[in-house]
């Protein structure tokens, strides 16, 4: 719409009056008043902007996607009449529920012409008493049961007509489904336990300060080879990361998923806790437990695709593939032989929406971890992008209906726990991931730092231990943008799987099999185990949001992750946790756990470490020596894998210091070269006493670390 001009409009000439006597009062021209000056206030950018300049040519963008979430909002909510919680409890209309008298059961299936439920209360057969009928004027299919026509542990399915065609199908909201071990076929089961779970700990906030993650997959924890249970997770695995010091768990592959080997990536039914690991209550007790031990337990949620099944999952569910996934080319994903949801459908996005608010109120989840985020901000779900400039990420190229999505799903969890954890785990770099939605900004709490991984596997493989850059490294562990916080870790379940190789097996690789035992410890494992400290301690050193650690990672579980298939004979050799080679003190093993304990201790003792400025006080590429404190905790390396350093000084504030961690202390497999008893205190400079500081002067041993607290 065009500006009106803010001038007052100059008034109409007069006609002239007829002719009067002559007046001899001398007229005077009125003055005209002076037009008021308005300040054209430069109109305010966006938080993402006002934080970072350089994205000001995208602000436009920024904005747009910002109001098409506020617009989705407004729609769904009608205008702000109801909460974005009210409208995600699909979980509780749909699926099959147990009511006061009997039993309803409703299912969204806009293109079925005919639906029946089918399975041990009527021989699988279609009979009229199970026969749904569509809800008129819907996509809504209903079916009214009486109290005895279903029992608790009943198999079911559905049988769907459509025109030209029909199948057996496991509902779409289903909550609970098994699979035969003979015929390995899954079914959804009737739930519904005589006395349903009754929670010890019905509230909990989570411990952010910092956010201390242990990476977990409940199938593969225990040592024997098989699958684990949620019980033994419980009793065996829970009370080691409680020990440890980890205050999070973050639980893989809860969805239910028909293939074990995926790792839980392709999920099936998205309300159905996999009961491979043992029933809900059962989860529920896991999660009770942690929570009565201050653990937060949150979720690797998977809402970037869905397994292309058909009978177990959602790829045909009434004779319309596209029914909850896009059309055409953007149907299937390229890479991972799955099926894309379709975010711009509001029937998509209540499935999604009420499948995060079902997790986090039926089962206390305290959050969740979003896979596959870079997959879906983009048409090219990232493959083949480069990503090399802000550019990159407004080009058109970006999926807005997925944008949208997250954003909304973010304002829900916390709207519906304002305490709960959110994680993306993104690879492209997408500014506003993690920050605020009043900012612009999708509302992710935290945003996973994969470059560090990366990183890391690169130095290993291709730089020499005495090339080794500390510069580089400082850089790198904190690399990411101020406005946003994130979770830094050295590897993940992603570095061990079959194919690649952790850290530790990086280092050592053979070795460990022959040179693991205290009592024949070679060079390249001396290596190892120092390195693997290293890395670890300047990674979390550097945090400023939460660091995370893959279940066994921390003692350097050997070998790799590899679940039970044709090529390996169906093994589960490769598909658990050894925890019998840290419970051994004749190995090496424990020394990395009892560091990983102890060095979580030294951060949690820093009050808000997260928070607390990363202060670099030296870097030497040439000695390959890095310093930098935090509070009063000052970190210093040397990377040097030959040289040891006598009386090294490094400024810092006036006063005394003491060893708090020291990666070549016996206790953690050092050479305990360091007297770690002593008290350092700092030695007088004319030249920085007005800026009170003075030099502490260290001996540093090659290949190590050390941690000092000022007193």
């Amino acid at each position: 719409m065009a500006k009106k001009e803010i001038t007052a409009k100059k008034p109409a000439a007069k006609k002239a009056a007829p002719a009067r006597k002559a007046v001899t009062k001398k007229t005077t021209e009125k003055k005209s008043t002076p037009k008021k000056v308005v300040d054209q206030k430069e109109p305010e950018h966006i938080g993402l902007v006002r934080n970072d300049s350089w994205l000001e040519p995208f602000e436009a963008a920024i904005r747009g996607r910002h109001d098409h979430a506020v617009w989705k909002i407004s729609q769904l909510t009608k205008n702000g009449k109801k909460k974005l919680s009210d409208f995600a409890t699909g979980h509780l209309y749909f699926g099959l529920h147990k009511l006061a008298k009997g039993w309803v059961f409703r299912e969204w299936a806009p293109n079925a012409t005919d639906i029946y439920l089918i399975g041990d209360f009527n021989n699988w057969t279609e009979t009229d008493k199970y026969r749904c009928k569509r809800i008129p004027g819907t996509g809504n299919w209903e079916l009214n049961l009486s109290e005895k026509a279903l029992k608790h542990g009943q198999l079911y399915k559905m049988k769907v007509k459509w025109n030209g065609g029909e199948g057996e199908r496991i509902p779409a909201w289903c909550q609970r489904v098994v699979q035969d071990e003979n015929t390995k076929i899954f079914s959804a089961q009737v739930w519904n336990p005589e006395k349903p779970y009754e929670w010890k700990r019905k509230t909990f906030k989570p411990k952010k300060s910092p956010l201390l993650i242990y990476e977990c997959h409940v199938g593969m924890g225990q040592d024997a080879e098989k699958v684990g249970t949620y019980t033994e997770f419980k009793d065996n695995v829970l009370p080691r990361v409680i020990k440890d010091g980890y205050n999070c768990i973050q639980v893989m592959a809860i969805q239910e998923h028909p293939y074990y080997g995926s790792f839980g990536y392709h999920v099936s039914s998205f309300f159905a806790p996999s009961s491979r690991f043992g029933t809900p209550e059962e989860l529920k007790a896991l999660i009770d437990t942690a929570h009565k031990n201050g653990i937060a337990v949150i979720m690797d949620i998977v809402h970037s695709h869905a397994v292309k099944n058909e009978v177990e999952g959602l790829g045909n569910l009434a004779g319309d593939p596209n029914q909850f996934f896009y059309p055409g080319d953007r149907h299937e994903h390229p890479a991972w032989d799955s099926l894309c949801f379709d975010y711009g459908k509001d029937d998509v996005l209540h499935f999604l929406l009420s499948n995060c608010k079902y997790w986090l109120e039926e089962f206390h989840f305290d959050g969740f971890r979003f896979d596959g985020v870079t997959s879906m901000l983009y048409y090219s779900h990232g493959l083949g992008e480069a990503f090399g400039g802000y550019g990159d990420y407004f080009n058109g190229h970006e999926d807005d209906n997925a944008i949208c999505y997250l954003t909304l799903a973010n304002k829900l969890i916390h709207e519906v726990n304002p305490n709960a954890i959110t994680i993306a785990e993104e690879v492209s770099g997408m500014p506003g991931l993690a920050a605020k939605f009043e900012d612009g900004g999708y509302g992710f709490d935290y945003r996973m730092a994969m470059n560090i991984p990366d990183y890391w596997i690169k130095t290993i493989k291709e730089v020499r231990d005495e090339d080794i850059n500390v510069c580089s490294i400082f850089w790198e562990v904190k690399n990411r943008r101020p406005d946003e916080k994130t979770i830094s870790y050295c590897e993940s379940h992603d570095q061990a799987l079959v194919g690649d190789k952790t850290i530790i097996f990086r280092l050592i690789d053979a070795d460990m099999y022959w040179h693991f035992a205290k009592k024949d410890v070679n060079d390249m494992a001396q290596r190892g185990i120092a390195l693997h400290k290293m890395i670890r301690l300047v990674t979390a050193g550097a945090i400023n949001g939460g660091y995370l650690n893959f279940m066994g990672n921390e003692f350097g579980h050997p070998e790799w992750i590899d679940f039970p298939r044709e090529g390996n004979g169906w093994s589960y050799k490769y598909a658990r946790r050894q925890w019998s080679l840290v419970d051994n003190k004749d190995l090496c093993y424990h020394w990395l756990g009892d560091f990983d304990r102890e060095m979580l201790k030294v951060i949690k003792s820093q009050k808000n470490f997260q928070d607390t400025p990363v202060q670099e006080i030296w870097h030497d590429d040439g000695d390959q020596v890095l310093c930098f404190m935090r509070g009063d905790l000052v970190f210093v390396f040397n990377f040097s894998p030959t040289r040891s350093y006598t009386d090294y000084g490094f400024l810092v504030p006036t006063g005394s210091y003491d060893v708090v961690l020291n990666t070549d202390s016996k206790d953690f497999g050092g050479n305990g070269f360091a007297d770690d008893s002593m008290t350092h205190t700092t030695n007088y400079d004319p030249l920085y006493v007005n800026d009170k500081k003075e030099w502490l002067k260290l001996y540093i041993p090659a290949r190590s670390a050390v941690v000092l607290r000022k007193n």
